[in-house]
């Protein structure tokens, strides 16, 4: 009997392994009666529709190779010629966030992100309650213009050396926050404060080895190169390895090893507040996360008479939305973690401050004087920062002619133009001061740009190395998808089905779709879940009377509140593998964010939304859309 328990446990596990397999040949197999029963277009589109979706959101395939599906399914069942399935992948999308990733490779090799960062904490102060203010507003900021993933990343180390200061200080001081120190007066002070840092540090680097011996470091394998190693395939990036700094930390942490109770919660609260505000900030900004754009090329390409999106009447919206979502997570979070007492946790005042907020802004300061004086390269990535977002806004603003209007052939340039233009230049200006010898060259430059005084700003290989191939093949798919639906019909046949919804105002007819995403996007990527419910609720629109934009923009903010679990979206998964957070807080923080977006966004939608976007009225270039697909 025992070996039978035994061969029938082996059959399963290997069944488990093979799920992934066995669904990707089960899937197409079982719809198959579908378009064999049904010969029409409408039902081979559905069966291509249903194939991707189910891939998208299980992931037995990786989400680039699911969005090939449409490639080759539609020209074989005759939806679409397989060079007008090609010509969907590749957009004016993809060209905009080309030259974004210019732009972010910039930052990101001349360290401007970390400089910008520090000094936003540097102003926030060491006070638990603005600690976490400022880091989620320096977040808040990158996360508008890098992905939230990078942003996270950058941010979460710096985060992570202040908390381990914070630990180290605890240790030694036992109950030291109780007690309240004056600002060093003298350099005295100031020796006597770092040598007993030392020992504090000895002290920690002594406890954490020994518990090393009986408990597991975090998530990722441990390379020759000291760095942990992350994988995260949801979609906001390629399945690349995300690099987190080995600072020590233990994957399940006991409450032994934080000084005091209020400490841990401390580690929670900036940890969570990191990865809340890397995705508030993505909302900003129209390339501040892929699904924006998402919704932005398949907005424009099935309503190509709407000249109302773009990235100034995008930032006019969401901005007010992010601030608003800013200051209540805040709130949330600490009143969740830190209690409501703000007085305390608040304070800029310096004669309250406790030894180990002094020594934590010591750290920060120390952190940013490694930095040393602002570099050229830092100078040249931060004008072209401002000058890339001031053309933006001024392209066409709405309420005065943009400078488009310079030119005499309307329609011909983007938010794309831009993008490359000055993304292109970055791989032509010297990132070496012109008047400069390379014997005053920074010690930022590698070896190749010491040897050439012409070294451009960003090379080819910094830009692959941010460029989520993976995300463009997706989105590719979305639009290869939805051009699927309108030339086969389908769309028309799913509006149809959805005409008892009739009777629901709009707001309740928004409202259930900003529910209904936010819950799948808990369990599948992002890109994949916006991609599936866009044709199908910009075709519930058309039916309804609805302008489109009351229903489609909120959902395509609500999706990226994926926050309650750590596969919900990567930073999650970053800021779960320091160790300090469960997955039950994140449950309970993440479901207080979620509720959070969603009645702000609903709230958006209903007051300057309406005037912005004029959802009050169908309007015309939604009837034109909805007459054309009629016929």
């Amino acid at each position: 009997m025992r070996l039978e328990a035994t061969a029938r446990m082996d059959v399963f596990k290997k069944l488990w392994m093979a799920r992934k397999l066995i669904l990707v040949v089960f899937i197409p197999l079982s719809l198959l009666p579908l378009p064999l029963i049904h010969p029409t277009s409408e039902a081979c589109c559905a069966y291509v529709l249903m194939v991707t979706a189910v891939y998208w959101v299980s992931e037995a395939v990786p989400l680039g190779a699911a969005a090939l599906v449409p490639a080759f399914l539609y020209p074989l069942f005759g939806v679409l010629k397989s060079s007008e399935v090609a010509a969907e992948y590749c957009k004016d999308t993809t060209l905009l966030l080309m030259g974004v990733i210019c732009l972010a490779a910039s930052i990101e090799k001349w360290n401007l992100h970390k400089r910008i960062a520090l000094r936003m904490v540097m102003i926030a102060g060491a006070k638990p309650g603005m600690l976490v203010l400022g880091f989620m507003c320096c977040t808040v900021f990158l996360s508008m213009w890098l992905s939230n993933t990078s942003t996270t990343a950058m941010v979460m180390p710096i985060a992570e050396a202040v908390l381990q200061q914070l630990i180290c200080t605890g240790l030694a001081d036992g109950h030291g926050d109780s007690e309240t120190a004056e600002a060093p007066e003298d350099d005295s002070a100031v020796s006597d404060k770092e040598e007993n840092f030392d020992k504090n540090q000895l002290e920690l680097l002594y406890r954490n080895d020994s518990d090393c011996t009986k408990q597991e470091l975090s998530t990722g394998d441990e390379g020759a190169n000291g760095l942990g190693l992350i994988r995260h395939t949801n979609g906001h990036l390629p399945q690349v390895a995300i690099e987190i700094p080995n600072v020590k930390r233990v994957r399940t942490r006991r409450d032994s090893q934080y000084p005091t109770k209020r400490d841990h919660m401390i580690c929670k609260c900036l940890s969570l507040s990191i990865t809340y505000a890397a995705t508030i900030g993505g909302l900003i900004t129209i390339t501040g996360t892929s699904t924006n754009l998402i919704f932005a090329e398949q907005f424009n390409t099935r309503y190509p008479d709407a000249k109302v999106i773009n990235f100034g009447t995008w930032f006019i919206f969401s901005f007010p939305i992010a601030i608003i979502m800013l200051v209540l997570t805040w709130l949330w979070l600490h009143f969740l973690f830190l209690g409501c007492n703000f007085r305390e946790t608040c304070s800029w005042s310096k004669k309250c401050k406790t030894r180990r907020e002094m020594l934590s802004e010591t750290r920060i300061q120390e952190e940013y004087t490694k930095l040393g004086p602002i570099s050229y390269p830092e100078v040249v990535t931060a004008v072209f920062f401002i000058l890339m977002t001031l053309l933006w806004f001024t392209r066409e603003p709405g309420f005065v002619p943009g400078w488009t209007s310079l030119f005499e052939k309307k329609g011909y340039r983007t938010d794309a133009t831009v993008s490359v233009l000055l993304g292109f230049l970055l791989f032509l200006i010297p990132a070496r001061r012109p008047s400069s010898s390379s014997s005053s060259s920074s010690s930022s430059f590698d070896d190749n740009s010491e040897s050439d005084p012409l070294a451009p700003m960003i090379t080819w290989k910094d830009f692959q190395k941010l460029m989520p191939w993976e995300i463009v093949i997706l989105v590719g798919g979305g639009y290869a998808l939805a051009a699927g639906c309108k030339v086969s019909g389908l769309s028309v046949w799913i509006g149809r089905q959805l005409e008892p919804m009739s009777g629901l105002p709009p707001w309740a007819v928004t409202l259930l779709a900003c529910l209904l995403v936010s819950a799948v996007t808990e369990f599948a990527s992002n890109p994949a879940t916006l991609t599936v419910f866009l044709p199908i609720l910009s075709t519930l629109s058309e039916t309804l009377q609805i302008n489109p934009l009351h229903t489609l923009i909120p959902s395509t903010m609500c999706v990226s509140f994926g926050v309650m679990l750590p596969v919900g979206n990567p930073p999650n998964a970053i800021v779960f593998s320091y160790g300090h957070v469960k997955i039950s807080d994140m449950v309970k923080a993440g479901f207080g964010v979620n509720l959070i977006g969603v009645a702000v966004v609903m709230l958006a939608i209903t007051t300057w939304g309406v005037p912005l976007f004029d959802l009050n009225e169908f309007p015309a270039w939604a009837v034109a859309r909805n007459v054309t697909g009629s016929l």
